[in-house]
């Protein structure tokens, strides 16, 4: 058996056809599957059936596909000892958290941390999605909510503070029962729950996936929105409407895999994240300042 044929067997099992696990690892379709049918072959038997286009696995291929897991995560963890055990703050580190925090956050703080550390090089996945840090997708996660499960060494980083906003223009009819949301996949959200149980009766005139498209959107007067203050704050365009306390508050958790935390790279940018988000704690917990 090769074993590097189970990383491609782990991936399809992950991905669940064989596009998504083609772009993923890489290389073609052609390959994922000469690599699978290569590993069926070893074993004596199917790892998987196709349905409706999904490659599902077989009982046989769900116990391989847990043991081949912890070998990935194993593998994975062997990268990390050989690094911690170099102490050189150099290379990349990964960081995946949602997109506004990126673009307008992290994004403007980085210098800073390129300034302490030259050799250091940053790879910011913006993405919703849990990238698993065990399989090494991500070093450190930034999430905002606290895992419910899951290996890893988590810190609380920040409050986040959510507002009432509309726009700061006078001469935009804006109803009052008019309101600006996330799209419907993000319905489960403490943000997206506060604002149905404020609107009322009121109507939702816009969805969108993006936080900048929404606060775009208030800033126009096409209606009320529930903002990130750290990030409604600072534009102009837009005025606290709920007072000067947060409506709603929700914590940042940082996530790192254990075994990565002893590598160089990835403890100095987390120690440098939590120093940098202590220090403007205020600012994303919402707490009212002067606008430039």
């Amino acid at each position: 058996m090769n074993w590097d044929d189970l990383r491609f067997c782990v991936t399809l099992g992950r991905e669940g056809t064989l596009a998504a696990a083609a772009r993923r690892l890489g290389v073609d379709q052609t390959t994922v599957a000469r690599r699978l049918r290569a590993l069926e072959d070893s074993l004596g038997t199917p790892l998987f059936e196709r349905n409706d286009g999904l490659w599902q696995p077989t009982a046989v291929g769900g116990r391989v596909l847990e043991r081949a897991v912890r070998i990935e995560e194993d593998v994975a963890g062997i990268g990390r000892l050989a690094e911690a055990g170099a102490g050189t703050v150099g290379g990349v580190v990964r960081i995946t958290a949602v997109s506004a925090l990126i673009g307008d956050w992290l994004v403007p703080h980085l210098p800073g941390l390129y300034a302490r550390y030259p050799e250091l090089c940053v790879d910011l996945v913006a993405s919703n999605d849990n990238l698993n840090v065990a399989r090494r997708e991500a070093d450190i996660a930034i999430r905002l909510a606290r895992p419910a499960s899951g290996d890893f060494l988590i810190r609380k980083l920040a409050d986040v503070g959510f507002a009432l906003y509309g726009a700061a223009r006078g001469d935009l009819p804006v109803s009052a029962g008019d309101w600006v949301a996330y799209n419907e996949d993000l319905e489960h959200t403490p943000e997206m729950q506060r604002l149905h149980a404020m609107r009322g009766g009121g109507r939702i005139r816009l969805r969108a996936n993006s936080l900048r498209g929404l606060m775009q959107a208030v800033a126009d007067g096409i209606g009320h929105g529930l903002l990130p203050c750290f990030l409604a704050e600072a534009d102009v365009r837009l005025t606290r409407l709920s007072g000067p306390a947060p409506i709603l508050s929700r914590e940042l958790w940082m996530l790192i895999h254990p075994d990565a935390r002893p590598v160089a790279r990835v403890s100095a940018t987390a120690d440098w994240l939590v120093e940098r988000f202590g220090e403007e704690a205020g600012r994303l917990a919402g707490t009212p300042a002067a606008r430039p």
